[in-house]
């Protein structure tokens, strides 16, 4: 369970409740799961034929894992080959969605991708030429499928990589596997920010704002989804620097240039491919485009943030979508004389969660706060746990916070969607007020993050920072926390 002054979302029936759990490094990204159950080890067990079915899955589709169904037949030499049905679905899916969006999406992109990777590394555009040369690669057929007898062969040599859907894929079939094991209610599935909701739970989505996405930064919408997906794609994550410029990791494969016109595309579907497919499209298509492909797709409703901050909305969105908690004003005590935190500026705090590399991991229980010069806590910025009943393992963070702090142990918080994040890699932002909303005085305070696993080990990391005398600090990493880095900034 991530909570970071979030709000509790939804009361499950009296009997039963949500159980969370949060891992690292699942299909590239970070993943939260919740199964309504009135049983933890009926919960327990959904959980599992979720994660395995993952794992299965995973097997057949990653372009990332050489020894993949999905790498093998890669390289199989433009023979004809037999593959599983699951594979021989997602190619198919693959060359319909190419045809929808008349060719925003496409799994050889990839093409296009690596020369922007490589210019990347030499710090120039890639050249016309190279442009040209990418995306005539990109126009060619690639696969044949003979559905007769469940077949592929490669045509060319270019790269292709199952992106854009294939995660969505995976979710939706993990989320039916777990329904389907008794006494499981429904089930949440978040991987990396996109989000499959299943059976009798209504949950509430946060969608990041992709101009401020750190994880305690307000949301720029709120929905409430029901057996849908929601799914958001977007250029603030992930992508590449040139020469001072940032560019998109989405490119159109029609024209080879990095999508820029658009920053984030949040779609809502009754399937699951749909709304990921879609989130990816929606960045790339103009608005005209978005409109159309979206109204022929079942359920489909969007918010897209255009690279000016402006809203375009489908039809249905404000229906499912909630009021926002109005932004608190700050609080200045007009009898002190003493000089406050500039409010112009904020504290970044970058936490990256050690991950093993092919390895899922659970994620440690984790607590981020501010304590003043006299060391009171002052501010808590996030607590990440999914059992209540061990939050005392955060010792410190406890003595500070456990007599005040609810853990809902009977709800279950927002979940959010938002681009995809690298695995471990969280940022939060102190913007100099304390718990009650008021700028703190100029002068020394001390970061804390602390880590703690149920069965593990117990890390607490601080660093005392005045930010009158410098604007950077970085704390070495341990077993559960890789590091942590704090940069005072201009808002």
């Amino acid at each position: 369970m991530l909570l970071t002054v979030a709000a509790m979302a939804f009361i499950p029936k009296p009997n039963s409740k949500i159980y969370a759990s949060a891992y690292e490094n699942v299909l590239g990204t970070s993943m939260e799961i919740k199964i309504l159950s009135a049983k933890e080890a009926l919960a327990t067990k959904a959980e599992e034929a979720a994660m395995k079915e993952i794992d299965r899955l995973n097997k057949i589709l990653s372009g990332y894992d050489a020894n993949s169904e999905f790498s093998h037949w890669m390289q199989s030499g433009g023979k004809a080959v037999v593959v599983s049905p699951e594979l021989f679905e997602v190619l198919s899916l693959f060359e319909q969605w190419k045809i929808k969006t008349n060719g925003a999406l496409d799994a050889s992109a990839e093409t296009i991708s690596k020369v922007w990777k490589q210019a990347a590394k030499e710090n120039h555009l890639p050249s016309d030429a190279q442009m040209k040369n990418a995306v005539m690669q990109v126009q060619q057929q690639h696969y044949i499928l003979n559905e007769a007898n469940h077949t592929a062969q490669r045509l060319t040599n270019a790269p292709l990589i199952l992106n854009s859907f294939a995660k969505s894929y995976i979710m939706n079939k993990a989320a039916d596997v777990a329904l389907s094991v008794k006494g499981a209610e429904a089930v949440v599935l978040n991987i990396g920010g996109d989000i499959v909701i299943r059976g009798a739970h209504t949950e509430q989505v946060l969608i990041a704002d992709p101009k401020a996405d750190a994880e305690n930064d307000l949301p720029i919408a709120k929905v409430n989804v029901q057996n849908k997906t929601i799914a958001t794609s977007g250029n603030y994550r992930r992508g590449v620097s040139i020469d001072g410029k940032w560019y998109s990791h989405i490119v159109d494969p029609r024209t080879g240039k990095a999508a820029d016109e658009v920053i984030s595309a949040t779609v809502i579907a009754d399937n699951s491919v749909d709304a990921g497919a879609l989130a990816t499209a929606l960045n790339v298509l103009n608005k005209e485009e978005a409109q159309q492909l979206a109204s022929g797709v079942k359920g489909a409703e969007y918010l897209i943030i255009t690279k000016e901050g402006v809203e375009i909305k489908s039809k249905g969105w404000d229906a499912a979508a909630m009021p926002l908690v109005a932004k608190q004003n700050t609080i200045v005590n007009a009898d002190n004389k003493q000089k406050t935190w500039d409010p112009k500026y904020e504290l970044a705090i970058n936490v990256e969660l050690a991950t093993v590399e092919g390895m899922r991991v659970h994620r440690p229980f984790v607590a981020v706060w501010i304590m003043d010069g006299n060391k009171k806590p002052l501010r808590q910025l996030a607590v990440w746990f999914n059992k209540p009943k061990w939050l005392p393992d955060l010792r410190s963070w406890y003595a500070a916070y456990g007599d005040t702090f609810t853990a809902g142990s009977n709800a279950s918080v927002s979940s959010t969607s938002s681009a995809t994040r690298a695995p471990g890699k969280y940022t939060l932002k102190w913007d100099g007020k304390d718990d009650a909303g008021n700028l703190v005085p100029d002068g020394k305070y001390t970061i804390n993050v602390e880590a703690a696993r149920e069965h593990g080990t117990h890390q607490f990391m601080t660093q005392e920072i005045d930010v009158k005398k410098q604007t950077q600090w970085s704390i070495a990493g341990n077993i559960e926390v890789a590091s942590v880095s704090l940069e005072y900034r201009k808002k």
